[in-house]
């Protein structure tokens, strides 16, 4: 496993700030489990969100990893989440929930409602020890359809990230193909 922690705390953008927006593109849209100060629906631009990343520590184990979303880079696309208000002392929680991979990146938040706000999401890049990288779809959903962890089954982190999308308005063409074809093999 590599612990990413040490390195997103060495990040100083944002110290001296009193608050800071996070963008939460995948089970932080479903599972805040942290205080924040508001919550708003919002979107990044110039990144896909893609079942890329392995899960040792949540949606797997070390000997079976999972498949979690990470971001890559796509000029033009726009990622749909939810965006938390939140005060610098989160970070030790979110860089431990994070650490299998992830660092904090620093992007513009666009919101729903209009605005645009400087802001950090966690990104897990191609170079990470974790990465699993691309596969087809069925693949992926065949995957994740035999992953579990202890944070719960794989297939409960797409059922449950698919879901949001759908409360947010939102269509992601990647994470809707694989939820289809994770229904078409429980049937």
């Amino acid at each position: 496993m590599h612990d990413t922690t040490a390195l997103n705390q060495a990040m100083d953008h944002f110290d001296g700030h009193d608050n800071v927006w996070l963008f939460g593109y995948g089970s932080i849209i479903f599972k805040a489990d942290f205080p924040y100060l508001a919550r708003r629906p919002a979107h990044i631009l110039d990144w896909q969100r893609r079942f890329w990343q392995g899960s040792h520590d949540h949606r797997g184990t070390p000997a079976a990893p999972g498949r979690v979303v990470t971001l890559v880079e796509a000029p033009g696309a726009r990622c749909a989440g939810m965006a938390y208000l939140i005060t610098p002392e989160e970070f030790a929680h979110l860089d431990h929930r994070e650490k299998n991979g992830y660092l904090r990146v620093v992007t513009p938040i666009h919101f729903a409602e209009g605005g645009v706000a400087d802001g950090l999401t966690y990104v897990a890049a191609p170079d990470n020890a974790a990465w699993l990288g691309p596969a087809s779809e069925a693949d992926i959903a065949a995957h994740i359809a035999r992953a579990a962890g202890p944070s719960g089954p794989n297939r409960a982190y797409l059922l449950e990230l698919a879901a949001a999308l759908r409360a947010l308005g939102e269509d992601d063409a990647h994470i809707f193909a694989i939820e289809q074809h994770l229904i078409r093999l429980s049937s």
